[in-house]
């Protein structure tokens, strides 16, 4: 088949060539055929003939030469094209200079993978050349370059070499670019003389795939001559990296009873070398499974996509009955395509038998037994269940409900997180009295459904049989608390009320006893057989135990059971005012400059512990003054405030002034205060109200009056 296809191809090409010279059939100089297509061989082998290429100068071929731009090539001077040695890596074209005295040419060989389409005419005509028909002349042939990475010493080593269509006499190779006279330097050296082109030290692909240098042809001062053309350098890859997996931790998860074939997880593994190449064409495989039961095959991984599936019957699956809900897989990736020269890197695989809700919830026992005393509240029994499910999922926790029995709500039940028991706890406490045996029926559920063939059965519900124990219970008061409404300052002796308690224990007959508790102020005393409550000191609506009017006080019933039980009742007293407090007056001391303008001494205010109307509207007046003139006056200015005024200056002395108010309370109640007036002598802003030299207006007031008696004495005799 191949043979048949290079003559088509043949015959093809001598056709264009035909075409091409139609008009001049006289003989062309140059490459009788300048573009020629291969196949790539395995390996080009030593001294074997690839092709022949026939080049005529139409004048005899006088001192014929042939460069190859692979320097691993060469051309006979019958034109025939043999390998130097066996080679594997060409690449992608070889070029051929020939010269000789009268003419030069360049032919072409285009390398073609074994896939690769050939002799479509189309493609071929799109090729530079067009086959024979002249072109432009390259002055510099910088064909690339391939050099496997990891080559081992001696360098420099010989890779390629640069051809110049015009000759090398008198003229230099420049090499530059990346890899030359750039980072990394030196790399790469040309003979300036024939174009050679050099390697100096072991290259890495991983590093750098590929250089692009750049070929100029300079005089011998420097002065380019042709260029720079661009010269390609491509490392070849060698297998020198293991596949890698990095992206651990890989964990997949399953659901047990899945079909056969279900995908748990992929894994993917990364290879440093060529992806175009076999050195990172990975293959993947299981090597070995933890644990190996029910079957050492459990899993089954596409060695290709990395896919891992389950390769088991759903019945196989079964989380419940496995030795180990984890599985852990070690799998391999191999390059080369897993043939055996491949290298291989590993990693683990853990794979988790996720649980459904397969199994209900069942209790261990039908009947469970509780007891409790009345009025007692809390956890009174634990309800124990069995779960063949994940203790980590909701297919296991569990999920109590009382479906009978607690018509007063006064039973719940919660899940405990820790054991998944039912908490079967009284929240309002219970009556002997009433009833003394309870019968619950509780149900338990999980969180998450079962699945559709699975049904709660028999054994998902459960009786719960409570006893309620009698205890001593203490009286009650009724009502509790009790309020009554009492005036003030009534006599000692009064009865306040009469407290009424009983027993909740009917069943047993019992007695009951009062005494008082808590009587924060002494006021009260109660009868201990009939509950009498008296007074034993004056009620004071003003006293600090009293609180908004309200006077409050505890007291206690006792019954005669053995132990005896206690209850606690608690009375409020809400007091009524009576005018019994006297208003007081306020400030008490006033000072004022003996030059004053302003004669309005004080505001006085006036204030009574009493409520409304026992208090204001104040009356305040001045007691009567004594002497030849009167020396002040008061003005009412509201209900509960009046000003002090004086009606001229005085000296500097102090004075006692009494002023009396009175409330307005049935009957109203007065009270006569001393307003304390200190007349100073005020000086650049400075008050000086030392009393030294001052004359008490009270001792004046005295003298005054002792003069008036004496004066009235003397004249009547």
């Amino acid at each position: 088949m191949q043979h048949k296809t290079q003559l088509t191809l043949s015959f093809l090409l001598s056709q264009v060539l035909l075409l091409a010279c139609a008009e001049d059939l006289e003989c062309v100089p140059g490459f009788q055929q300048k573009v020629f297509y291969i196949e790539k061989p395995f390996e080009f082998r030593e001294d074997r003939l690839i092709l022949n290429l026939k080049f005529d100068d139409c004048q005899g071929n006088n001192k014929l030469n042939f460069e190859v731009s692979n320097p691993d090539f060469r051309v006979e001077l019958d034109g025939n094209l043999v390998a130097l040695k066996n080679v594997s890596e060409v690449g992608r074209a070889l070029f051929v200079h020939a010269r000789s005295e009268h003419a030069e040419d360049m032919a072409e060989i285009f390398i073609l993978e074994a896939n690769e389409k050939r002799g479509a005419l189309k493609e071929i005509l799109k090729l530079e050349g067009n086959l024979g028909i002249p072109r432009q002349k390259r002055a510099i042939l910088a064909t690339p370059i391939l050099i496997p990475e990891n080559q081992r010493p001696p360098f420099p080593r010989l890779v390629g070499k640069v051809i110049r269509s015009e000759g090398t006499e008198g003229v230099k190779f420049r090499l530059s670019g990346k890899g030359v006279d750039q980072d990394p330097k030196g790399i790469f050296r040309i003979n300036e003389m024939n174009g050679d082109v050099s390697v100096t030290r072991t290259l890495d692909r991983e590093a750098i795939a590929s250089y692009e240098l750049k070929v100029e042809v300079v005089d011998m001062n420097g002065k380019t001559l042709d260029g720079p053309v661009r010269l390609d350098v491509l490392v070849i890859d060698q297998n020198d990296n293991r596949p890698m997996f990095k992206e651990g931790p890989y964990i997949g998860h399953v659901m047990e009873g899945s079909a056969t074939g279900t995908t748990v997880m992929s894994m993917a593994a990364f290879d440093a070398d060529d992806a175009g190449t076999d050195n990172a064409l990975l293959r993947y495989n299981i090597l070995r499974q933890t644990p190996t039961k029910p079957s050492p095959n459990m899993f089954y991984i596409d060695p290709e996509k990395g896919d891992i599936v389950t390769v088991v019957s759903p019945a196989l699956l079964d989380r419940e009955t496995m030795e180990s809900p984890k599985y852990e897989l070690v799998i391999e990736a191999k390059d080369m395509g897993g043939m055996d020269v491949g290298l291989t890197g590993t990693a683990t695989a853990t794979i988790l038998i996720d649980d459904k809700n397969d199994h209900a919830p069942e209790f261990t026992k039908k009947e469970f037994q509780a007891t409790v005393k009345e009025g007692v509240t809390g956890v009174i029994v634990n309800l124990t269940v069995g779960d063949r499910d994940d203790p980590t999922t909701g297919a296991w926790r569990a999920v109590y409900s009382i479906i009978n029995g607690n018509p007063g709500q006064s039973f719940e039940i919660h899940t405990n997180p820790q054991t998944n028991e039912g908490m079967l706890s009284v929240v309002k406490p219970l009556d002997y009295e009433i009833s003394a045996f309870h019968t619950l029926l509780i149900k338990v559920e999980n969180e998450d459904p079962l699945i559709p063939d699975i049904t709660y059965g028999p054994s998902s519900t459960a009786t719960v049989q409570i006893t309620v124990e009698d205890v001593n219970e203490g009286p009650v008061f009724h009502p509790n608390p009790m309020a009554v409404t009492k005036q003030e300052n009534i006599p000692v002796g009064s009865v306040v009320l009469t407290v009424n308690a009983t027993d909740p224990d009917t069943l047993q007959h019992q007695t009951i006893r009062y005494s008082v508790y808590k009587d924060p102020a002494g006021w009260l005393e109660i009868n201990p057989t009939n509950g009498t409550v008296g007074t034993t000191a004056v009620l004071d609506r003003e006293s600090p135990f009293v609180h908004n009017n309200v006077y409050t006080a505890l007291f206690l019933a006792i019954d005669s059971g053995n132990p005896p039980a206690t209850g606690t009742g608690t009375l409020h007293i809400t007091l009524e005012d009576v005018n019994d407090n006297v208003p007081s007056l306020y400030p008490t001391l006033a000072k004022v400059c003996d030059d004053a303008k302003d004669l309005r001494v004080v505001v006085l205010g006036a204030s009574d512990k009493d409520l409304h109307p026992n208090t204001d509207p104040f009356k305040f007046e001045l007691s009567k003054q004594s002497g030849p003139e009167k020396l002040w006056r008061i003005n009412r200015l509201n209900n509960t405030h009046a000003q002090v005024i004086l009606l001229q200056n005085l000296k500097k002395a102090n004075y006692n002034i009494p002023i009396s108010v009175t409330d307005s309370g049935k009957p109203p109640l007065t009270n006569t205060t001393e307003l304390r007036l200190q007349v100073c002598t005020c000086k650049k802003s400075k008050m000086d109200c030392s009393a030294s030299d001052a004359l008490h207006i009270s001792l004046t007031l005295i003298l005054l009056s002792l003069l008036s008696l004496f004066c009235k004495s003397f004249a009547e005799l």
